[in-house]
């Protein structure tokens, strides 16, 4: 006789060991958000943690970028890949000794970055058919627009503390979803039926 867990699908049962560890995932959460709203308490220093976590992930990309250009053939490509790779360790140590100008800069492509793809985005819902829920996307593509544009529009006086802010509701968000995961599962584990007899 087969018991009730052999005629589960496959992903109630590869999600049966994160049910176990539920008080973890709920545990995670709770770090998050703590530490979002340690950010949110202290922007200035959150952006410069922001700023350094960018530097070090431009280092360590421009060592690939260099590693990758040996596996290349030919001098041209070869220097190519080469000079990315210094380029982006330059950069990356540029972050180390000028924080601020980083922050500056990273702030302004930021917003740049808000601002186009709130416009792409309400294109691209104009250009949906009207049976579908395009004005979603519409409303969602006209609060980034405006998100960036707030941005651009108080640049540079707000690098000190924008990059601070969006890591520190980032943190939060993400902590609030974790809970959520970490309850749900809790949730289903308390209603999964008992195991049937084999």
């Amino acid at each position: 006789m087969t018991s009730v867990s052999d005629t589960l699908p496959n992903s109630q049962a590869e999600m049966a060991p994160l049910r176990a560890k539920w008080g973890w995932i709920v545990a995670l959460g709770v770090v998050y958000i703590v530490a979002g709203f340690i950010a949110l308490g202290s922007m200035v220093t959150a952006t410069a943690a922001s700023v350094l976590v960018v530097g070090i992930m431009m280092i360590v990309a421009g060592v690939f970028e260099i590693i990758n250009a040996f596996q290349i053939k030919g001098w041209g490509k070869f220097l190519i890949w080469a000079l990315l790779g210094v380029l982006y360790i330059v950069g990356g140590l540029a972050t180390f000794s000028n924080p601020l100008l980083a922050a500056v800069l990273l702030t302004l492509i930021l917003g740049a970055s808000l601002v186009v793809s709130g416009i792409v985005r309400i294109v691209l819902a104009l250009s949906m058919k009207r049976e579908t829920p395009w004005i979603w996307v519409v409303l969602s593509g006209v609060v980034t627009l405006l998100l960036g544009l707030l941005i651009l529009a108080r640049w540079p006086i707000n690098s000190l503390y924008i990059l601070g802010l969006f890591l520190g509701i980032d943190l939060i968000m993400a902590g609030a979803g974790w809970i959520g995961m970490g309850l749900g599962l809790h949730r289903v584990q308390g209603a999964s039926p008992a195991r049937a007899p084999t």
